[in-house]
């Protein structure tokens, strides 16, 4: 059974979507300017589109799954089924101004102009706060609208925020968060669930595998219970005993990186030793 991912083609998503099929076991010729490849998976192809174009196409099939961010499927308002949290392109949409017009969101005059390519989030957010603003839609910088006097306010996406300052707009109001998603066209999602389900598996395990580290050590008998206390893990240290002259223990648990210096700490105090840190490449749940 075929199954077409869709996938950006440039922009912040391209190189985290890549990398994460690629550690996910779908690997393939990424580079260059190709539209379409075979993956590792003789099952598994990749198309690549525009980010803002792929929930299109997969609601119409033209791809069984596609890589694209939650702010492009919002604004799309087509069909598709949000199965992943990817957990990479976290961005904020907001409504911008010039730094020396307004302040607040409720100091926006009726029919002022919005500069965006988020057209219909835009219209639904004035929409909902009451206000009639006109729409301008554009494809590229929205930042620049303000400047050259073809737009009061704009919507766009940010990260940081510094783009935005460095063009001496400032932030109103947030409108929605977004981040990658893994979304399914429908009828494919209920033909192909199986198939579906085991990509979405290996992509989740992945993500759940970033910054967490497997830790390994022999623990003598009469410590055991100390070196437990101060091992935190996803459902409980795995413990096993090895075969010394004198009573020891293996004991290994999975932690997140961030905690590893107050554990290899704390459990060397509590009596651990031979301690091992090692990568992990999958979680599965």
């Amino acid at each position: 059974m075929r199954i077409r991912i869709a996938v950006p083609n440039k922009g912040r998503l391209r190189e985290p979507a890549l990398n994460l099929l690629r550690k996910a076991g779908l690997k393939g010729e990424y580079s260059g300017r190709l539209l379409y490849c075979q993956t590792s998976n003789p099952f598994v192809e990749l198309i690549f589109a525009r980010a803002i174009d792929i929930p299109g196409f997969v609601a119409l099939g033209a791809a069984d799954l596609g890589i694209t961010g939650h702010d492009y499927v919002v604004e799309a308002g087509v069909d598709v089924v949000e199965l992943l949290d990817l957990g990479f392109g976290r961005a904020r949409i907001v409504v911008a101004a010039h730094e020396d017009s307004i302040d607040n969101i409720e100091d926006v005059k009726p029919g002022s102009v919005v500069a965006t390519k988020y057209v219909n989030i835009a219209r639904r957010f004035f929409e909902n706060i009451g206000l009639n603003v006109s729409i301008l839609r554009i494809t590229g910088a929205a930042e620049i609208t303000p400047y050259i006097g073809i737009a009061d306010l704009i919507v766009d996406v940010t990260s940081t925020g510094h783009t935005l300052a460095m063009h001496r707009l400032k932030i109103l109001s947030e409108v929605m968060e977004t981040s990658a998603r893994l979304i399914a066209n429908p009828s494919s999602f209920r033909d192909k669930r199986e198939v579906i389900e085991e990509i979405r598996l290996a992509l989740d395990s992945v993500i759940r595998a970033e910054g967490m580290k497997l830790i390994m050590m022999n623990v003598p008998d009469e410590k055991l219970n100390s070196v437990l206390k101060v091992l935190p893990a996803m459902a409980g240290p795995t413990i096993a005993e090895v075969k010394a002259e004198t009573k020891m223990w293996e004991v290994y648990t999975v932690i997140p990186e961030s905690d590893l210096y107050r554990v290899i700490s704390e459990a060397k105090r509590a009596g651990g030793r031979d301690i091992i840190v090692l990568p992990i490449e999958r979680v599965v749940v």
